[in-house]
Order: structure tokens, then sequence, then C-alpha cells
């Protein structure tokens, strides 16, 4: 049996199904419903601390117990940076900085002598919001937390990366340290898809003052050191910490964090994926997939036996975030096989063409295709009239949105646009074969919030009424924002402090993310005239059932914060049941 809750005019109910009739797809059943799920499995986290997690060992606890005591009343252990990064280390790293050739070099050492070198550790560098507006730390560890040497991963010494090295003191860090920094190649792959090697520290790019305000003129000209000065000056900030605060335990706790969230984080998601709650679903929308993650997808038994493994024709490797689409095999054609061939393909472009502002969507973040249903094999025996209904176009998105949601209206209206403008459209396809107009789903993080802030942080409510006026709809219905896909919190043990929560405020804090972000999206049945005034009856679907599920065995613990030891992400997975309304059957 699985047990899983699902809503139904906001109010919550706990069903318990039979594995086998979760699995079964009777011809009926087929005709008229799709089972659906979206998932960002979010792969951009490489901070092994950077989240609270269920852990069963109590020497996690009190290790970050210790650290938030350190950083809120650090006293005589507040030791300046230069007593870290010392003479001999910072001459060390201003000659590697010079060999690299990077412009600016001086400046940047001027910076340090006068603005960071005397600072206290916890109460001038890691606590100041300035270098957090900077972005001078949290920039390039998110650039360098972990690289790519070929088809393998390297990642920073440093306490937050997945670094399996170990740390015995502040010089044996430093030359791990700099030996990675400047000596070890990766390979990036161009904006024209050529693969390049690079060392590590040339895959950073210059803090802009355009975007990150707080940056002056002078440290944007040299923010190219003074991003591995001050990146150095943190990393070494946290071993200093962990030698304090639990010198023969943090490793080990960290190893088994490794463990769970990274090193089997691929494998933990194709359990979930390939359980039976999951395998049998017609399509999956998942969202920040590695470009890594997608070429073990397709090299997965059962997942590639069961679906189309669908994702954009340029997979993004450097923020390697991308969406893409699981598409059932026995559901769906996708590769030219289909009488109606020219409703085939990824449209991502021409959607993307639709937006007025096309740089607000990052790479990798939407990806939109064109696809058809197989008719049942009782259809396809039907004389040419019945079969009229049996191929069904479908345009099917998997979409990430930005961290306040402000694309995600517009990415929506675009895609939206794009379906009008397809009714429009004549379709030639071959022999006595009549196309209906084409349906509608979208898997998505759209980075929805309980509270609407204008013009600043996309509203749920607002959203889930912006798409009612598009004869859309979001799988939770009369939307309540208080039904969350997101249930996290961050620790200390990350480059921007002022997004912290203290261990003991996780469930009330205004930090924690505990937000309704993730939705399948679809049209809705509609009734409405043609440019002649004629009714036109337009076929949407509804949502049966619902379910969220932040354990992987299709139930959801709402007051479990995630990722968990078992469930490797920090986003629910959300499942739906659609039904095809008005007349037609599929």
């Amino acid at each position: 049996m699985i047990t899983f809750q699902h809503f139904r005019n906001n109010q919550q109910y706990v069903l318990n199904l039979n594995i086998k009739d979760v699995a079964a797809h009777t011809e009926e059943g087929m005709n008229n419903k799709l089972r659906v799920a979206t998932w960002n499995v979010a792969a951009i986290n490489n901070n092994p601390f950077e989240y609270f997690v269920e852990h069963d060992d109590p020497a996690y606890f009190e290790l970050l117990r210790r650290v938030e005591e350190l950083i809120d009343a650090p006293g005589e252990k507040d030791v300046t940076l230069g007593t870290l990064i010392d003479e001999e280390i910072f001459a060390d790293l201003c000659r590697e900085l010079e060999m690299a050739k990077l412009a600016h070099v001086d400046a940047a050492r001027g910076l340090w002598k006068r603005e960071l070198r005397d600072r206290r550790v916890v109460s001038g560098f890691l606590r100041d919001e300035g270098i957090g507006a900077k972005r001078l730390c949290s920039m390039p560890d998110r650039v360098t937390n972990k690289v790519s040497i070929g088809q393998k991963a390297a990642y920073r010494p440093s306490v937050i990366s997945c670094f399996e090295g170990k740390i015995s003191d502040l010089h044996n860090w430093w030359e791990q340290w700099k030996l990675f920094m400047f000596a070890t190649k990766v390979t990036v792959v161009s904006k024209t898809n050529e693969t390049l090697s690079k060392r590590v520290f040339e895959m950073l790019n210059p803090i802009s003052r355009k975007k990150y305000p707080a940056v002056t003129e002078y440290e944007e000209m040299c923010s190219l050191p003074l991003q591995l000065i001050c990146l150095a000056a943190f990393d070494a900030s946290l071993v200093y910490i962990m030698s304090l605060v639990a010198p023969d335990e943090w490793h080990r706790i960290k190893m088994s964090l490794v463990a769970a969230l990274h090193k089997n984080k691929f494998s933990k998601i194709f359990e979930i994926l390939e359980s039976p709650m999951y395998i049998c679903c017609d399509a999956i929308f998942l969202q920040e997939v590695a470009a890594a993650m997608v070429h073990h997808l397709q090299e997965h038994p059962s997942i590639q036996s069961g679906f189309h493994i669908l994702s954009p024709e340029s997979l993004d490797g450097k923020r390697d975030q991308n969406s893409i689409i699981l598409l059932s095999k026995s559901r769906f054609y996708v590769d030219g096989s289909s009488p109606v061939t020219s409703w085939e393909g990824e449209i991502t472009s021409q959607v993307s063409a639709l937006l007025s502002d096309k740089a607000a969507v990052a790479d990798g973040d939407l990806f939109v295709v064109r696809c058809v249903m197989k008719p049942t094999a009782s259809q396809q025996s039907e004389s040419s009239s019945h079969r009229q209904s049996s191929y069904r176009r479908f345009i099917l998105g998997s979409f990430h949105g930005d961290t306040d949601g402000m694309v995600t209206i517009p990415v929506i209206d675009a895609i939206h646009k794009y379906l009008r403008l397809s009714e429009l459209d004549e379709l030639e396809v071959p022999g006595p074969i009549f196309v209906h107009r084409p349906l509608l789903i979208v898997g998505m993080d759209a980075n929805t919030y309980k509270i609407h802030d204008e013009g600043k942080r996309q509203g749920v409510i607002e959203f889930a009424r912006h798409l009612a006026g598009l004869n859309l709809a979001t799988c939770w219905g009369a939307v309540d924002p208080n039904v969350y896909t997101t249930y996290n919190a961050r620790t200390c043990l990350q480059p921007q402090l002022n997004k912290a929560v203290r261990m003991t405020e996780r469930a009330y804090s205004p930090l924690t993310d505990r937000n309704p972000k993730d939705h399948i999206l679809f049209q809705t049945s509609s009734c409405t005239s043609d440019q002649v005034g004629r009714e036109v009856q337009r076929t949407g679907f509804s949502a049966k059932t619902v379910s969220r599920d932040n354990t992987g065995t299709g139930t959801f613990l709402p007051r479990t914060p995630f990722p968990t030891l078992n469930f490797p992400s920090d986003h629910a997975i959300v499942c739906a049941e659609l039904q095809l309304e008005h007349h037609e059957s599929f």
C-alpha cells in the first residue's frame, strides 16, 4: 500500500492506494487521464552544510549549535583575518595572482591591507552584510565549489564543498587550495558548444556594479583578484571555526552529508523515479538537472526503457541547471513516428522569442516541446471517422523560475501566446486524420511565495489569479498559500550569513523558505467565441488528485524540513492526476 496526501478545495485527504492500482493503466483510464509529476531536483547545492537536515547523529546538531554560539558571541576567539591569512600565505597568494596575469593585482592587494586584513573574522568579515551584498565570497564560491575535470568532478578544498581530503591545519589547507585554484585544469563548454580547458580561477567573472550596486567602482575594477582574496579568507575562516568547535568530528560529519546528499544523489533520485509511485507517470517534469544526470538517465535501464528522455538541444553545463521532461514511451510519439510529424520537437527558442525581455530567462531554465499522444489499440482499429480524435497534440514545458518568481508570469504568457498562435495554423497531416486544438501542460518551480510583494516577489494567489485570466489553472486549484512545497533553512556554514536561520527558529523564522513554489499548470475547459461570434468549446483538464512528497515514498511529512538524508532535494515532488474535461476522450 502507498499512503499519500492530496488536496481538493483546499482540504487535505489521505489516500491508501494499492501499488498495483497505481501502476496499472487500463485502456479506459488511458483514454481520458494523465498522471504527471514535477520535481526540482536542485542540482546546484554543492555545500553539504548549507541546509539543516534531519540527521541521525546527535554530533551533527551539536556541531551546528557550537557554530551558532561562536558566530553570536566569538569573544577573544574573534581574531583578525591577517592572523589566518598570514604574511607568508598572502605573499604566496599574490605571487599566484601575478603569475596568472590577472589585472589590477596591486589594487586588490591594497584593499586587503587597508580594509580587510585587520578585520575580525566573525564580527568584521563573516557577519558583514556589505561583503554579502557585494557577492565577494558567495559568487566565487558558487563558481568554484565544484568543477568538471573531463568526466569527473573536483571540489575546492573547503569546509563547505564535497572535498573529501582531510584538512589538518591552515597551512595544509592553503597548499591544497592553491593547487586546486591555480594549477587544476577544468573542462568547460562555451556558448558555441566548444569544449575548452581552463584553470579554475579562469572560470570567475568580474562582479558588475550595475548588477550589484554595493560594489564600488574601485572594487569592480579589481574584482577578479579581489574575489580570490576574499574567497581564500572565507575558506580559511571556516577551517579556523571548525578547529575550534569540533576538531575531531567535523570531517566525519561532513562526509556523512556528502554521501547522502551528493555522492549518492543521482542514485537516490533514480531510485525515487523508478519507484511504483512515479514509474507509472505519463510525464515527469524535472528542473535544475545537471548535464551529467541527463547522461545517467539515458543509460538507466528502467527509466530509459519506459521514458523518452527529452532535454534541450544545448545542455547548459556551466550553470548546470537544466529543465528536462521524461515522457512515457507507451503514451507519446516524439521521434517523428507519428502521422502528425510536423507537431514534434523542441520549441524553446520559438517561445523565448515571444518574451519581451529575452535575457530574463537564464540558460537551461526553460524547455518546451511539442509531441503527439498515441491512440489506444482499440482506437487504431476503429474506422477513420472515429480515429479522427485519436491523435492529440500537446505542448509540454518544464520551467525553473528566477529566485523571486518575477519571470514566471512572462514565461507563462509567452507559452500561452504560442499556444494560441498555433491554433491559427493549419496543420498538414496525411490521410483522414483530424487533429484537435493542442493541449498544454507545464511542470514548474515557479518560485511563487506565500506573500506577494508587488514588483519584487511573486505571490501564489496573484499567480493563480493571472492564470485564470488565461483559462489556465494550477493543480492546486483555489490555491492555499500554506500548502508549501519547500521547507528549508540555511545554516551559518555558507557565505551569506544574512540568510542563516538559528536552529531553534527553523519552524517560524521569516528566513525559512516554506513556500508554495511548485506547480503543474494546464489549460482548463472553457466556452469562448471565435472571430465570427460562433461558440467554441475548448477542451481542457481538471486535477482529480494532487499530492506532495518529501520522502520519496509518496508521503509528505509536514513538520520535516528537507532535504533529508533520504530525500536529496529542497523541493517536494508534486504529482497530479489530470482528467480531460468536455466531450471527447483521448
